[in-house]
């Protein structure tokens, strides 16, 4: 992939900009941080260059300035959630994220259980973390939040929650996912750090939209796409536009909330330092782009693949129709369709001609590598072995791993462990490939080729299963798959 974003001066500008904003306050800065912290792919996608870990980093830069506070909501404890993307409780994640921060050389001062009406669950997970020796903080749920200030800005409000002690500057105020409540921990400690004498700031840290590209670059319409579930959408900011005569971007619930926050800070300190919800933040990514257009083609593709993604879900369970016309919209706004991905229109086409469930694979170079199912392989099975054929220059009609040795792994499958398909999977047929690989020089050199598929793009025309989406996105690959009809 063309490289368009500069993740050198993203770090050395973003950490700059964070210190400056908290010279602006004085005494303490808390910062709520939106996203990732780590293993931020939908960046490191639609910004090609930008590194998966690259606010970690930047966090690094701070880190004898910061400490973090991990916020979870007694709901999330209550319901059990779990994230996606990675299979564990949110009550998992906070302990994760606690020893991913520490093992890195940042301090975690705390957790923050908001929400909080007394449920047992909490009550339960509270004792747990003390016995951790984790200190933890209670925030309760508050009557009439976010509208009614004079009750929310009051002693039988934010006076009700636990005053988390804190020791540095910049506080980091994060979470295991959306609806945790870091927005409305950050204003609680304004108001008790003002009870305390102590001047606080409040800024956000969203790396999307980018509040300094145009409303419908690809780059904030890849956002709407990731966030379609949600139903964000990307807005003109008025209050920046009034106050400043300047168009920025922000999205929709920021929007909505300000003139609540407004007024929260007006009754806190008596007035607002940020006339704007772009005021509020502090991201600097859109002054690192030095490529456009990189990032609007790498964006334009994330839109794609999100559609797909859609697609599928709504295939399976019938419940996200809505994302599907979403991110449809978003694919006309942009002007676009699937087929502009080379990869999809490449397995279209050869899927129409073979009347056959295949897959295509786009190599670094660009050049197109294609599979279809076979008596013994799947086609996402057949196309990474062609690409890795190619890629260490076998001739395509050399066997790099013997017919022999598929056959005894399809009876294990069929005979043995129940499954009806005897086709190899992709995982498969990587073990089939090392262990050939000690006594079969092109199986060697084939396996020595993984490395350069990753960030290479796949599509395939039937609904990949659990097994080969796991093992792409393990390579580092972009798959994109669907029910194909003729």
């Amino acid at each position: 992939m063309k490289i368009g974003f500069d993740n050198e001066k993203y770090l050395k500008i973003q950490s700059e900009h964070i210190m400056d904003r908290i010279d602006k306050f004085g005494d303490k800065l808390y910062l709520e941080f939106g996203g990732k912290l780590f293993d931020d792919y939908h960046a490191s996608r639609v910004l090609p260059g930008f590194e998966p870990d690259s606010k970690l980093k930047m966090l690094l830069k701070l880190a004898d300035q910061a400490e973090i506070v991990i916020v979870i909501s007694a709901f999330d404890i209550e319901k059990n959630k779990v994230r996606g993307d990675l299979g564990i409780t949110y009550e998992e994640d906070v302990l994760r994220l606690k020893k991913e921060f520490e093992d890195m050389g940042l301090f975690v001062g705390s957790v923050c259980i908001t929400h909080y009406t007394g449920q047992k669950s909490t009550d339960a997970y509270r004792q747990r973390l003390k016995k951790m020796g984790i200190t933890t903080y209670i925030h309760h749920l508050i009557d009439g939040y976010p509208a009614n200030i004079s009750h929310i800005v009051s002693d039988e409000g934010f006076g009700k929650n636990d005053y988390i002690i804190t020791s540095r500057p910049l506080v980091v105020i994060t979470a295991p996912g959306p609806g945790s409540g870091k927005m409305a921990t950050c204003l609680s400690q304004l108001y008790n750090e003002n009870k305390h004498g102590i001047k606080a700031g409040y800024a956000k840290f969203e790396t999307f939209p980018i509040w300094n590209l145009p409303l419908k670059h690809p780059v904030n319409l890849a956002y709407e796409a990731a966030t379609a579930d949600l139903n964000d959408v990307n807005m003109i900011d008025p209050f920046h536009l009034e106050a400043y005569g300047e168009t920025t971007v922000n999205y929709n619930r920021d929007i909505e909330i300000f003139p609540v926050l407004d007024a929260m800070f007006k009754e806190i300190y008596g007035s607002n330092p940020y006339k704007s919800p772009t005021d509020m933040g502090v991201n600097m990514a859109g002054n690192c782009i030095f490529d456009d257009e990189a990032c609007r083609y790498a964006s334009n593709m994330e839109i794609i693949r999100r559609y797909y993604n859609s697609l599928n879900k709504a295939s399976i369970d019938g419940t996200h129709d809505h994302e599907v016309l979403k991110i449809e919209l978003i694919m006309k706004q942009a002007g676009i369709v699937p087929e502009d991905r080379a990869v999809v229109a490449a397995a279209k086409k050869l899927a129409n001609e073979k009347d056959l469930p295949v897959a295509a694979l786009e190599l670094p170079d660009g050049k197109i590598i294609t599979g279809k199912t076979s008596i013994l392989l799947g086609p996402s099975a057949a196309v990474l072995l062609n690409a890795l054929k190619i890629l260490a220059g076998i001739d395509h009609d050399t066997h790099i791993i013997s017919p022999a040795a598929i056959e005894p792994i399809q009876s294990l499958k069929v005979n043995y462990l129940g499954s009806k398909n005897p086709r190899l999977h992709t995982d498969e047929v990587l073990i089939a490939l090392s262990v050939g690989a000690s006594t079969d020089e092109n199986a060697a050199r084939a396996l020595k080729q993984l490395p350069k598929l990753a960030g290479c793009d796949v599509h395939t025309t039937s609904i990949l299963t659990d097994i080969d989406q796991k093992t792409f996105k393990r390579l580092g690959m972009h798959v994109t798959s669907e029910v194909f009809n003729k």
